[in-house]
């Protein structure tokens, strides 16, 4: 039992991976929670940037949260009024993936179901995009004066996160409601919120990424230019978005840092078709980036091949084309995504492979196109159909070329 709530509980923090939080803290004998807050945020691999209402720092000092967050505390709109600099309130909003203002006094409260925005904490807020999570605390009798239940109501309404208040003992010695939620209770109720926006949770996919390498000998080998960085940035995305991705590699450095991917480091062509084959019944998506040497040396030599003639002659067996062989094995509901890489006649051999494969939808890039193809940051691709159905995109990065084709996986689920 113990065994399931901490696996389940890593399963909610890892909806947290990458997570921007903005922390607002307000005038409450509470804020000193909030240097429990950021560090635990920061723990878990979180960014977090505070801001802080002016009555704040009587509770707890800018430098406490500045240490903490490893950046500039904001709580003025002009940072130095000499030098003419100022805190930019819609940016910080912008950057933030979520808003998060714990403690949340009373007044602050009241200002925020107002539309008060005389402060830089008040005017982020009235800016920000992304969700708001609000963790009240204060005293019994405030928490329960029909203001402050009609100013939580009105936010509540406006699809905020309402984390609290508990009830125990408050700063004025009364016991009750009033009490801010503990930081780890805080941080798993945020956890549950990303967890429930995740629109692929529960979806098990399986990527490939990189090259090949086919020995010739211990030394040497039959290689290609694939860095992996594409397929490594489908699978960051995708997990991003709650899949369970199954990344399968080929030689390359390129590091796969999401708690969702579980990978496996592979090096010949037979290794992948291993790996792939014994995962393929489990998922409901393959994405196959990698780039699969076609053919392998048929008797690899178990010694390093010494230099004696002019010439060297290797005998050369085809290996199992394990797109194909998928396309054949392929269950109802099962989607098949493939890649091709072309240098001439590019829509016409990538259609033929998307049928000749029996694929869902083929993603295309050129060597033709500057900036595509292997060894770049950057990639221009075409998403193929059909014949009658080619969506072309402009050179992008590679993790914007990811949120594209991972869009067209989420439209081909119909989730």
């Amino acid at each position: 039992m113990v065994n399931a709530i901490s696996s389940r509980f890593k399963m909610n923090h890892s909806a947290l991976f990458g997570k921007r939080v903005l922390l607002g803290v307000t005038g409450s004998i509470a804020a000193y929670k909030s240097a429990i807050l950021i560090r635990d945020l920061k723990k878990l691999g979180l960014e977090v940037r505070v801001i802080m209402s002016p009555g704040a720092k009587e509770f707890i000092t800018p430098l406490t949260l500045a240490t903490l967050s490893e950046h500039q505390v904001y709580s003025d709109f002009t940072e130095n009024i000499e030098e003419g600099t100022w805190s930019n309130h819609v940016e910080l909003g912008l950057w933030a993936d979520i808003f998060l203002i714990a403690p949340l006094t009373a007044n602050t409260l009241s200002d925020l179901a107002h539309g008060k925005g005389d402060n830089l904490l008040l005017a982020t807020y009235l800016s920000a995009r992304c969700p708001i999570a609000l963790a009240p605390a204060m005293d019994l009798d405030m928490f329960a004066h029909p203001s402050t239940t009609a100013n939580l109501e009105s936010l509540r309404s406006r699809g905020h996160l309402i984390i609290g208040p508990e009830s125990g003992e408050l700063a004025s010695g009364l016991i009750g409601k009033g009490r801010m939620t503990e930081p780890s209770d805080i941080i798993e109720a945020i956890a549950q919120f990303f967890l429930k926006s995740l629109p692929l949770l529960g979806k098990k996919m399986l990527i490939t990424a990189g090259p090949t390498f086919e020995a010739i000998d211990p030394v040497r080998f039959i290689g290609n230019r694939s860095s992996g960085k594409m397929g490594v940035a489908i699978a960051e995305e995708l997990a991003s978005r709650g899949a369970q991705v199954e990344l399968i590699c080929g030689p390359g450095s390129i590091k796969s840092m999401h708690p969702f991917i579980s990978r496996t480091n592979v090096e010949s062509a037979m290794e992948m078709y291993d790996a792939c084959f014994k995962r393929l019944n489990d998922v409901q998506v393959v994405v196959m980036t990698a780039a699969v040497a076609d053919y392998r040396p048929a008797n690899p030599s178990e010694t390093k091949i010494k230099k004696k003639d002019e010439n060297l002659s290797l005998e050369l067996v085809k290996n199992p084309d394990i797109l194909a062989e998928m396309g054949q094995q392929k269950r109802p509901g099962q989607i098949l995504v493939g890649f091709a890489l072309e240098t001439d006649k590019a829509e016409e051999n990538a259609v033929l492979k998307l049928e000749k494969k029996n694929l869902d939808m083929i993603v295309l890039n050129s060597l033709q196109n500057e900036g595509a193809g292997f060894g770049h940051d950057t990639n221009q691709i075409k998403l193929i159909y059909s014949k009658e159905k080619i969506i072309s995109f402009e050179l992008k990065s590679k993790q914007e070329v990811a949120k594209d084709i991972a869009n067209a996986i989420t439209s081909l689920l119909n989730v």
